[in-house]
């Protein structure tokens, strides 16, 4: 398996877009590369594991939900590199549409992630809240599409 910091080839990941009442899932990163930045759930997919496995598996790890993972919706380069512009992190991330099985569960966030929560558009447009410009336009796109 390639190392997830200076990897010798890039690393397949996906995030689940849950979507709950007019809410967009979100987790707070706990660990490096988005340490601190509220994001989209998900994580790396594993050798012979789906898309859509990989998806639901690490929703469950990462809040304790159950979701449904379905189609492909976004795709991107999360690529990040030091200060000799050696690659540090690539990722290639599939977002999934996905549809929360147990959403009234109370989240349990665990695994690489220090909290989840469920933010509506106007709260993730808050530009105090950490999270990141790829991320943020994305979900605009998607919630405003949903209207």
């Amino acid at each position: 398996m390639a190392s997830k910091v200076y990897p010798d080839a890039p690393r397949v990941a996906v995030g689940a877009v849950v979507f709950y009442q007019n809410k967009v899932l979100l987790v707070l990163r706990g660990q490096a590369p988005a340490k601190g930045m509220w994001a989209i759930p998900g994580g790396g997919v594993e050798l012979g594991e789906t898309l859509q496995a990989a998806a639901e598996r690490e929703v469950m790890e990462e809040t304790g939900l159950r979701i449904e993972a379905g189609e492909v919706i976004h795709t991107f380069d999360g690529i990040q590199r030091d200060e000799s512009g050696r690659v540090k992190y690539h990722y290639v991330i599939v977002d999934l549409l996905a549809r929360a099985l147990n959403p009234t569960q109370p989240l349990r966030p665990s695994d690489d992630v220090s909290d989840a929560g469920w933010f509506t558009l106007s709260e993730m447009e808050n530009p105090d809240l950490p999270v990141s410009e790829t991320t943020r336009l994305l979900l605009r796109d998607i919630m405003n599409g949903q209207s």
